[in-house]
């Protein structure tokens, strides 16, 4: 795993290369052969200083073993791991001799704890570098001296800024933090490196503040390990190393134990596997797509590809609507130079990439052609019977519908095996997931093509099977749905909202619906009505909203009022409310019978109303995997977690099911089905109360 080698300048370097592996990291085989090279340079007196480097292509060291991790976290078996990285790391810190850590490419976690150890670190300014401690996204904390050597060299309120967001930073910003001495061209690394220890060891007074800080805990939802990272950085200045190192160890074994670590961790694997896929099928790089359609959807579709360097087509048949397009591109765009995601000169490739007609276009050399036209079914139809006779005889045509039925359009074309549905979510430039849609007839080239495009423009594919509202919508509007009556009902916007917030969702239900649009909630509710029943009812709130139009953020109203950044409660929306429930000074609107006023929603605590929706959520989820709509648990819970924030640290709705246990499901959900039938539970939740059997066997 570890090279040694000595120069005739009496400098040791140890260059981590894992074999057969493109990236270096921590485990047990790996610390121990750290272990016995520092027993070396220990020993070794005509030693001058030491070098730590990586033969990597862009990877220094990824830190530890996550698999290992989690193994240990589920078994218990932390401790010991933990304990030894800390004495190997400690080891190095307290080297006689002066000692660098030249770093390139990915350094992170464990990776950057280790030359934390070192007194020096210089990067290489190559954009593969980046660098940082990102456990707090995993539950889990910087246990290898991170929280207690970093405060040590930059503070303890720069270190709690790093630690606590868990961010990743290119080598420029790594230094202005004070992450890293110096920054090197490659081929200069090592150079540099021999350069710097002529400094001899470091002196750390006076580099960072004696004293601890008074920090500002973490506000917490579900995951407990900002705040128990928060609580050794407020400490760590005022007392030993070795006691802070204790406190490290402590925290990361507590938190190992817990669901959220776990669920966490596990999220990381997934987010790896839907990375890569399981494809062996060599797939041609795509450098021309068309978008047809140049609205919301479809000018940020346009702008993502072309930031991604393919070339694009954009055509719409109104130049009005292209204008629009073209404004909402140029928006993206600025935004992405405005808050650092990319240069302006690469902004300006992007856009030169984009070409807009109204005219129909020349499209055989097309690779993919992605319609993100209205929501109409006879609109698309027309789209897809003129785009099968301008396609080329390999072009792949997509559609981005979020309910309509993908199959309906392939039967109007010519090549119905050369189309998908490729359903990317708003907005395009944050939501990674997009939902890829099998149509009956669907190849499995296609099918391969399509999934290689979706990951090289960088976003993560999640199949799922042509049927109404496909995965994300169809488990998410009963929720949105059932919170937008309950509201109807006579809870307030703010405490149904505020409920699933503490639950772990990043905004309530109602929010959502303001932000996904009323007028689009109620089609694909009635989309989805028509195929599932009343669980997908649109409720007269929603009508009622529509007629005023207040369609929520787009309109300035909706279940709340907007102005600029601030939310309040819409009072004409109250009146309205008022008066249906039979209170009518000042209201409007029509009214209902007094027996709806012992509702005994309306009684429900924060807890009681998360679990309600939550429930309704896990029974979709449940139903898609009976109904074999997504082919495993973990597409499900994934696609829910990408497409929707689904609480990250609960796993997704079928990890959290098993966690609360299928007989308590069936029995909550039993329990509310007698009053309303929405909630009775599916078979597949039924069978697996009855048998013990579960959706995950791990």
């Amino acid at each position: 795993m570890i090279r040694r080698e000595i120069g005739d300048d009496h400098i040791c370097t140890l260059t981590f290369d894992r074999p057969e592996s493109g990236a270096n990291i921590f485990d047990a085989a790996t610390l121990d052969e750290l272990n016995e090279h520092l027993d070396f340079v220990e020993h070794e007196d005509s030693l001058r200083a030491l070098i730590i480097a990586s033969a990597k292509k862009s990877i220094f060291i990824a830190g530890a073993d996550l698999k290992t991790l989690l193994q240990q976290a589920q078994s218990g078996d932390m401790r010991a791991f933990i304990a030894t990285g800390q004495r190997i790391f400690s080891r190095l810190a307290d080297l006689k001799i002066p000692t660098v850590a030249a770093m390139h490419g990915a350094c992170a976690g464990g990776g950057y704890e280790v030359t934390l150890a070192c007194d020096y670190r210089i990067a290489t300014d190559n954009p593969a570098t980046r660098i940082g401690l990102p456990e707090t996204t995993l539950g889990l904390i910087p246990a290898w001296g991170g929280c207690t050597r970093l405060p040590r060299l930059i503070g303890a309120e720069k270190a709690a800024d790093v630690i606590l967001k868990g961010k990743l930073y290119s080598a420029q910003e790594a230094l202005k933090l004070g992450l890293v001495d110096e920054i090197s061209p490659r081929d200069q690394l090592l150079d540099r490196a021999r350069e710097k220890l002529r400094a001899g060891k470091r002196k750390l007074e006076g580099g960072a503040p004696a004293r601890p800080s008074s920090l500002t805990p973490p506000r917490q939802h579900g995951n407990a390990a900002p705040e128990r990272a928060w609580q050794i950085l407020n400490k760590t200045l005022s007392i030993s190393t070795d006691e802070s190192l204790r406190m490290e160890l402590n925290a990361i074994v507590d938190l190992g134990k817990t669901e959220s670590t776990q669920n966490l961790i596990r999220n990381f694997f997934l987010a790896e596997k839907y990375k890569k896929g399981a494809s062996r099928m060599p797939s041609e790089r795509v450098v021309h797509a068309a978008v047809i359609g140049a609205g919301v959807m479809g000018s940020a579709i346009a702008q993502w590809v072309s930031s991604r360097g393919v070339t694009v087509i954009l055509r719409d048949i109104a130049r009005e609507q292209i204008d629009r397009g073209l404004a909402n591109i140029e928006r993206i765009y600025a935004d992405a130079v405005k808050r650092g995601l990319m240069t302006e000169e690469k902004a300006k490739e992007g856009r030169a990439r984009i070409v807009a007609s109204t005219a129909p276009m020349e499209l055989r050399d097309v690779q993919f052609v992605i319609e993100a036209a209205s929501e109409k079914m006879d609109i698309k139809k027309d789209i897809f019977r003129e785009l099968a006779m301008e396609a080329g005889p390999k072009t792949i045509i997509a559609t981005n519908t979020s309910a309509l039925p993908v199959s309906t359009l392939a039967e109007v074309t010519v090549s119905p095996e050369h189309v998908i549905g490729l359903h990317f979510f708003n907005p395009v430039s944050r939501m990674k997931l997009v939902e890829v849609v099998l149509a009956k007839e669907t190849s499995e080239e296609t099918r391969e093509r399509s999934l290689t495009f979706v990951r090289q423009i960088g976003k993560l594919p999640v199949i799922v099977r042509d049927s109404p509202g496909f995965l994300v919508n169809r488990v998410l509007f009963p929720y949105l749905l059932d919170a937008a009556e309950l509201f109807e009902a006579g809870l307030e916007a703010d405490k149904v909202d505020s409920a699933l917030v503490q639950w772990g969702m990043p905004m309530g239900p109602l929010r959502l619906i303001d932000e996904i649009g009323v007028d689009i909630t109620i089609d694909i509710g009635n989309t989805l009505e028509k195929a599932y029943g009343r669980r997908d009812h649109v409720s007269a709130v929603l009508l009622w909203l529509r007629d005023g139009q207040m369609l929520g953020r787009k309109s300035g109203a909706g279940f709340y009022k907007y102005e600029g950044k601030t939310q309040t409660p819409n009072e004409s929306l109250s009146r309205w409310r008022r008066a249906l429930h039979g209170e009518p000074e000042g209201a409007e609107g029509p009214n209902i019978p007094p027996d709806w006023h012992r509702d005994p929603r309306l009684r429900l605590n924060e807890e009681e109303l998360a679990r309600r929706l939550v429930l309704l959520m896990i029974n979709e989820a449940a139903r898609c995997m009976e109904e074999k709509v997504v082919d495993s648990p973990e597409a499900a819970d994934y696609g829910m977690i990408l497409g929707t924030g689904f609480a990250p640290f609960r796993g997704g709705p079928l990890r959290y099911a098993q966690h609360l246990g299928s007989n308590k499901v069936v029995d909550e959900l039993e329990q509310l089905a007698r009053t309303e039938e929405k909630f009775l539970p599916c078979e597949i939740l039924k069978k697996h109360a009855r048998e013990g059997t579960k959706f995950y066997e791990n």
